[in-house]
């Protein structure tokens, strides 16, 4: 009988020791499942809005107002929030959200810069506005017109020009030579550069602008390229290239980090030298 009674206490004992771990295991369980709700942390945004189906009405600062703990961290994130929750008349560029594509380029508080790579201010007491591309025509909201700017890069043609096609199936470069093109090519003509630059503001219908002008060296630099002399030959006039004043606005504000001015100076150097 005493037996019995010690393994049944010994029983009971192991039971209590073993109730709160599980008990404890279901409320981490919980705990994870059913996290802390963060505050509310509103912030204002005023976005230009302008419609051409309205052209009497003026352009316009809309502001909305949204919980940056209910939304990604980038400004893109917020203006598809406020673009699929809000307001869907909204109209702006996106596509990749990785600073690849160049689509979302736009003015966000007074700088040129990628939506999708330029962190949302999170003091809450501080409003963010966010503007086109400034002096482009609009077609809608924060949608420049890039057809100029478009139509000026294709003028320099960007591509390969050479009529000696190389025997070993291809162009051949030293490490040196692909080195000049670095800090060129990875430019995504977002047009953020010209677009800051004020030559360009007043005249862009002759002035290349940096974007254009730093592909046009790309193709200068290039050693697999033979049409070199036709290139510069191209820019030596008053407008094309003359117009950059070296105020830097293109280095400051490019999202890659690139150097348009630079490549501005090594044309005019190598135009000095012919």
């Amino acid at each position: 009988m005493q037996t019995v009674l010690a393994q049944s206490a010994r029983a009971s004992r192991s039971a209590a020791w073993r109730l709160p771990a599980r008990t404890f295991a279901s409320s981490a369980a919980r705990a994870q499942a059913e996290p802390l709700e963060k505050p509310v942390l509103n912030k204002e945004f005023k976005i230009y809005r302008w419609n051409p189906d309205e052209p009497a009405k003026k352009p316009e600062l809309q502001s909305y107002t949204i919980d940056l703990n209910q939304t990604g961290p980038m400004v893109l994130d917020a203006l598809i929030k406020i673009k699929n929750e809000i307001d869907p008349t909204l109209t702006f560029r996106r596509s990749c959200r990785e600073g690849i594509c160049g689509s979302c380029a736009m003015n966000i508080d007074g700088q040129n810069t990628l939506a999708c790579l330029c962190r949302i201010d999170r003091n809450a007491g501080k409003d963010s506005k966010i503007y086109p591309l400034p002096h482009m025509y609009i077609v809608k909201d924060l949608v420049p017109d890039l057809t100029l700017f478009y139509k000026q890069y294709k003028s320099i043609k960007p591509y390969l020009q050479n009529d000696n096609p190389p025997e070993q199936g291809e162009f051949l470069q030293s490490r040196e030579e692909r080195q000049k093109l670095d800090g060129l090519y990875e430019c995504i003509l977002c047009a953020c550069c010209s677009t800051s630059c004020p030559s360009y503001w007043w005249n862009q219908d002759e002035y290349l602008g940096p974007a254009t002008l730093m592909q046009a060296y790309r193709w200068i630099a290039d050693s697999r390229d033979s049409y070199g002399a036709q290139r510069k030959e191209q820019l030596q006039n008053e407008m094309s290239l003359y117009r950059c004043h070296t105020i830097f606005n293109c280095a400051r504000t490019c999202p890659k980090g690139l150097n348009p001015a630079a490549a501005i100076a090594k044309i005019k150097l190598e135009l000095a030298a012919d």
